[in-house]
């Protein structure tokens, strides 16, 4: 569910209309609704009732700080990857010890700043990192938590670009080499083992590879135990997928996904980390263009929007679907017909939707792009010399930006010409 519906013909974030945002801000634009982002995160609250848990949002999803802190306030913790990422979490006001760091290349300067900052564990992906963590938190005199991210060999049925669960994947600490490595990390000064981490991909639409990975980490956990170590805490990633497309059948909920958790890992009695991002994010953002030509083609005819795919890169990237849908709502029964939905980059993969069916669309019309909240802005790059567009936050009957859109000489001002092109020749 999310709260972009059609109100009096005319498609509304909350209780305020697209057209109203366009006006003001331009297009192309993301809009985000505070109440389905809510809606979200207390699914999995609900989902996780009765155990100890921690929410930690994945930062990579959508890292504008309106939507952390909205998600902050709430009382969610953050998963990132990046040095940067912590900074937008830390920029957010969510404390350090609700903080998680994962990511396989984490860099020592990265290891520092957390350390320094204040960080809830590290889920450590190797071996070499482990030891460098150690080395640092020694130089620093601190000690640094951890949980060592295992992989568990399983198919996550998803594309295999967003896959991390299988042993051909860079993520993680093959599960049985598991018992080896946490030998180790109990020996090296520094650090304290607090958990054990897993994460076998992103956008999952059935339940199955959940269970049989919980099932291996619940197995793990048991063997550490009784090698000695203390994991009081199991973090289980995220991946939970959403219908991008409306006509097939839902993916499971998260009230399902809690129900897997309870069956695989609730009598081990440790605390619950789990990291959705996709979940909560995806379906409380859609994407608004306006239409800049109609071109009929030989065989086949083009929808070209201002939006292209360095706006959004995940239909070029990961041969995605996302739901295109106008902004005024068509009469019905009104005749559609297949169009290539198109952006102006240079570039033949600049294509959103090949013969999509969609009902006539004039030059200037509004058209939106749902699910788009995740792996969208956060995403988005300037290339073609095309500013990043801007970012709006709804809630209820108000709107904010907050991202604006770069100006173009913000832009060349990030430039510098060396003074040998600039001096006499």
């Amino acid at each position: 569910m999310d709260h972009f519906l059609y109100r009096n013909g005319v498609l509304h974030a909350e209780d305020v209309a697209i057209p109203d945002i366009a006006a003001a801000v331009g297009t192309p634009f993301y809009v985000y609704s505070t109440a389905t982002l809510t809606r979200h995160f207390e699914l999995f609250q609900q989902a996780l009732a009765g155990m100890p848990h921690l929410i930690c949002f994945a930062v990579k999803s959508n890292g504008n700080l309106a939507v952390l802190k909205t998600l902050g306030d709430l009382g969610a913790g953050m998963d990132v990857v990046s040095g940067g990422e912590y900074l937008r979490a830390r920029a957010a006001g969510v404390p350090g010890e609700r903080i998680v760091f994962s990511g396989v290349g984490k860099t020592r300067a990265e290891m520092r700043l957390a350390l320094e900052g204040g960080i809830r564990q590290f889920n450590v992906e190797s071996e070499p990192e482990l030891r460098a963590l150690a080395q640092i938190a020694s130089e620093l005199g601190v000690t640094a938590p951890i949980a060592l991210r295992v992989n568990p060999d399983v198919d996550a049925r998803t594309h295999a670009k967003i896959a991390t669960g299988k042993s051909e994947n860079k993520f993680g600490i093959p599960i049985a080499k598991a018992r080896a490595a946490y030998a180790e990390a109990a020996a090296l000064p520094g650090i304290r083992v607090v958990g054990v981490d897993v994460h076998i991909g992103s956008q999952l639409t059935e339940l199955a590879p959940f269970e049989q990975a919980f099932t291996k980490v619940a197995e793990l956990t048991r063997a550490l135990r009784a090698d000695g170590h203390t994991i009081a805490r199991l973090d289980l990633g995220g991946g939970l997928g959403i219908p991008y497309e409306r006509s097939n059948s839902a993916p499971p909920l998260p009230i399902e996904y809690g129900e897997v958790i309870r069956r695989t890992v609730g009598d081990l009695g440790c605390e619950i980390e789990i990291e959705p991002g996709r979940l909560i994010s995806g379906n409380a953002g859609i994407l608004v263009a306006s239409v800049v030509y109609l071109k009929e083609g030989e065989g086949r005819n083009f929808l070209i929007l201002d939006a292209a795919m360095n706006d959004l890169v995940r239909p070029s990237m990961y041969d995605a679907y996302h739901d295109i849908v106008p902004v005024r709502e068509p009469a019905p029964g009104v005749e559609q017909a297949p169009v290539d939905v198109v952006g102006p980059v240079c570039e033949t993969g600049d294509t959103f939707a090949r013969a999509r069916a969609l009902p006539p669309l004039d030059e200037g019309d509004l058209v939106a792009f749902r699910s788009a909240g995740a792996y969208g802005a956060v995403m988005a790059s300037e290339y073609n010399a095309r500013p990043l567009v801007p970012e709006v936050l709804v809630q209820g009957d108000h709107f904010a930006v907050i991202r604006a859109r770069p100006s173009f000489d913000e832009m060349l001002g990030r430039d510098t010409i060396p003074e040998w092109l600039t001096g006499p020749r």
